[in-house]
C-alpha cells in the first residue's frame, strides 16, 4: 500500500507591484525626447486627471512605436522576399499601421480638441447609415447657391 503523500498547497503568486503613480511634471522616462516634449506641452496646457495621464502615456507609447516601425521600414524597405521567392510586406508595416490606429483612438479618447471645427459654410452631414447617397439628394435653390452649383434652370 502506498503511503499517503502530503497534499500540495498552492501559494498565490505575489501580485505585480502597481505601476508607480504618474507625476504630471515628468513624462515617462522611456519616451523619445520629442515625444517627452510633447507630453510636457500637453500636460502644461490641459488640466488632466490621473486616468487621462494613463491614456496620454499610452498615446505617447503608440506614437513612439509607430516611429520606430517607420524608421525600420525606411532602413529595410517595405517588402522582403520570403523563402518561396514571394514578396511580402515587412512586419513593421503592420506595426506602424496599428500604432497609428491606437494613437488616433487614444487621442480621440482624450478629447484634447476643445473647440470643434467651424461649422459655418459646411453642407449638412449625411449619416453613415443613410440609404441615400450624396448624388441622390435633391438640393433646393438656396443649397445650390451655398455650394456654388448652377441653378436648376441653368444646368
Amino acid at each position: 500500500m502506498a503511503s499517503a503523500r502530503p497534499r500540495k498547497t498552492t501559494v498565490p503568486a505575489p501580485c505585480a507591484p502597481a505601476s508607480p503613480p504618474l507625476k504630471q511634471d515628468f513624462p515617462p522616462p522611456h519616451l523619445r525626447p520629442d515625444t517627452a516634449s510633447w507630453w510636457k506641452a500637453v500636460v502644461a496646457e490641459f488640466d488632466l486627471e490621473h486616468h487621462h495621464l494613463r491614456i496620454l502615456r499610452l498615446a505617447c507609447e503608440a506614437w513612439d512605436r509607430g516611429q520606430e516601425a517607420r524608421e525600420a521600414v525606411a532602413e529595410h524597405g517595405s517588402v522582403y522576399v520570403d523563402r518561396f521567392g514571394q514578396p511580402r510586406a515587412r512586419p513593421e508595416i503592420a506595426i506602424e499601421r496599428d500604432a497609428r490606429i491606437s494613437f488616433a483612438r487614444l487621442m480621440r479618447e482624450l478629447a484634447l480638441d476643445v473647440d470643434g471645427p467651424d461649422e459655418a459654410g459646411r453642407p449638412p452631414q449625411i449619416a453613415s447609415g443613410s440609404k441615400r447617397h450624396a448624388a441622390e439628394i435633391e438640393l433646393d435653390e438656396e443649397d445650390r447657391l451655398i455650394l456654388g452649383l448652377p441653378r436648376i434652370g441653368d444646368a
